[in-house]
């Protein structure tokens, strides 16, 4: 069996290695855009980083990343922060994402910090805040919901609690 996401052991390994780059290596979008993680300089936890490439500007004239680029950087690195924070490798399964566009995303990197706001047996909450020069002005937050499934499983059997 290939290494990746349906692979128990290798999941399991690469959590506890903190391995987000082998995650990231998995997600052909994520690669597309430019997602990478490192450790957070300003504290615990990562930092992700989208880099500003000119497939992922939506406005040309400003110029300004697409609000869909900012979009799935933000869950891409709320999914990856979830799986290492969960109580045990569990892989989420994304029901609802509310996004806040606070203002214009220019061409220059981009970073997220994420925080888990809740963890459930079955459901998990991830705030998200994105930005580029200073942390303290996002150009972005997001609210993310999951459902958590156990690894090798294609999702809960109740998704509803």
């Amino acid at each position: 069996m290939p290494e990746g996401f349906d692979d128990v052991q290798w999941l399991e390994r690469t959590r506890a290695d903190a391995d987000v780059a082998a995650w990231l290596a998995l997600i052909p979008y994520a690669r597309r855009i430019g997602v990478s993680a490192e450790p957070d300089p300003d504290g615990e936890g990562l930092r992700f980083r989208l880099e500003p490439w000119g497939g992922n500007v939506g406005n040309v004239l400003l110029p300004a990343l697409h609000g869909g680029v900012v979009a799935a950087f933000m869950e891409t690195a709320a999914t990856l922060d979830l799986m290492l924070a969960t109580r045990s490798p569990r892989l989420p399964r994304i029901v609802d994402l509310s996004i806040d566009y606070l203002r214009t995303a220019r061409t220059v990197p981009t970073f997220a910090r994420c925080s888990l706001l809740r963890e459930g047996r079955r459901l998990a909450n991830v705030q998200v805040s994105a930005w580029q020069q200073e942390a303290s002005a996002p150009v972005a937050t997001a609210r993310l919901h999951f459902v958590l499934a156990d690894p090798g499983r294609g999702g809960p059997e109740d998704p509803g609690g």
